[in-house]
């Protein structure tokens, strides 16, 4: 399995939910010259969709290459066949990822665009507005959707340049030879410095050669560390090897902060409550954010590694769906991060060893047969990669 490969020299900039990312991907698709290269899981059919999709379709008006990639089942199929015809009378090319389920149950999960092949968007944030919910568009939230992305610049952009031209690719026409070559075509770094120094690595990951790199890439990180670990999530279900990894680090005097989006989806809450107990014992804190959606997939270790994409830290991201993340080994970067989790830190509610004795054995047993199921299911979607 494939490990983070650092590269030098980028400038990388944090995006704080829709308000920082929305116009940054505008700017970047409106400056792109020739070709933008976008992705995404949810396309909603909203104010912010149609800022979105307007940009694109200036691109391709004036002659730039638009490629777009949007999950069928995230976006919804009437909403992908509605923007098809749309974008293609545009001059858009849309490619539809896993139609009805014919290649599966996997599914794209990244959020990604590419301009020109020199600047990169890459985060959890989806294309809908952040004030209502992304699974129910009905529904409002009390505060925008807590989510990240990043705006990178420099050498890294190539990887991920590349990455979204093999994604595209593969979701066209190719016989059997040119997949292979595709499949096996080194990542050619340029050698054009951005700024700043940051180190950062993109990983991602499928059900090819990048089974496990993003798990890998968590597990090292969580090995290495010595002073604290801050990671905010909303789907808490992680194999045996993370729990353990988390459990680990706690036990050996890291500061383990857990910060995890509930109150969305009950039988989710029940299985991440299936794992308090053991990680609370082990020294690990764990803080329930209910200010609103708390979407972002972030993490922080130590003072200089920080991670910001679309994968969450549970079967289907781990484990089946295709994901993308951008790791970062840069101090400054790391503060910013750390004082956003900080804060959401600061809004949720703290949740004590003492909360779960008073739990009734009705509960604790619903809590254990949740993830029973979870896992049964998982297990099976993962061909038992799941545990």
């Amino acid at each position: 399995m494939r490990t983070v490969n650092f590269i030098a020299h980028n400038d990388i900039d944090l995006l704080y939910c829709g308000t920082d990312y929305f116009p940054a991907l505008v700017q970047a698709i409106d400056g792109a010259r020739s070709e933008v290269y976008f992705e995404t899981y949810i396309f909603a059919d909203d104010a912010t969709g149609t800022l979105v999709l307007d940009a694109l379709k200036r691109a391709a008006a004036r002659g730039v290459l638009v490629c777009m990639i949007t999950d069928w089942f995230g976006t919804g199929n009437r909403r992908v066949k509605a923007m098809h015809a749309q974008l293609e009378a545009a001059g858009v090319h849309h490619r539809i990822f896993n139609p009805w389920f014919r290649r599966g149950i996997t599914r794209t999960h990244r959020k990604i665009c590419v301009a020109d092949g020199e600047i990169a968007l890459v985060g959890g944030i989806n294309i809908n507005d952040d004030m209502f919910c992304d699974y129910d568009h009905s529904i409002s939230l009390e505060a925008p959707r807590w989510d990240f992305a990043v705006q990178v610049k420099g050498p890294l952009v190539d990887a991920i340049h590349e990455e979204v031209q093999a994604q595209w690719a593969r979701l066209g026409k190719m016989n059997l030879v040119r997949r292979i070559k595709l499949y096996r075509k080194m990542r050619v770094v340029s050698k054009e410095l951005a700024k700043n120094p940051v180190v950062a690595g993109f990983v991602v990951r499928d059900n090819l050669r990048n089974r496990r790199t993003i798990q890998r890439a968590y597990l090292q990180a969580l090995g290495q560390a010595r002073k604290s670990v801050m990671l905010a999530n909303p789907y808490f279900a992680p194999g045996h090897k993370l729990r353990h990894a988390l459990a680990q680090a706690a036990q050996r005097g890291v500061d383990v902060v857990l910060l995890i989006g509930v109150g969305e989806f009950r039988m989710q809450d029940a299985v991440a409550h299936s794992f308090y107990p053991k990680l609370l014992a082990a020294g690990v804190k764990i803080v329930e954010y209910r200010k609103t959606q708390l979407h972002a997939k972030v993490a922080v270790v130590d003072d200089d590694w920080a991670t910001v994409g679309s994968s969450n830290i549970d079967a289907l991201s781990l484990f089946l769906n295709q994901e993308a993340n951008v790791v970062i080994k840069d101090v400054a970067f790391a503060q910013s991060l750390r004082q956003h989790i900080e804060q959401g830190v600061a809004d949720g509610i703290v949740i004590h060893q003492d909360d779960f004795k008073h739990i009734g054995r009705v509960r604790r047993i619903g809590y254990e047969a949740a993830f029973l199921v979870y896992r049964l299911v998982m297990r099976i979607f993962s061909v038992g990669k799941y545990a």
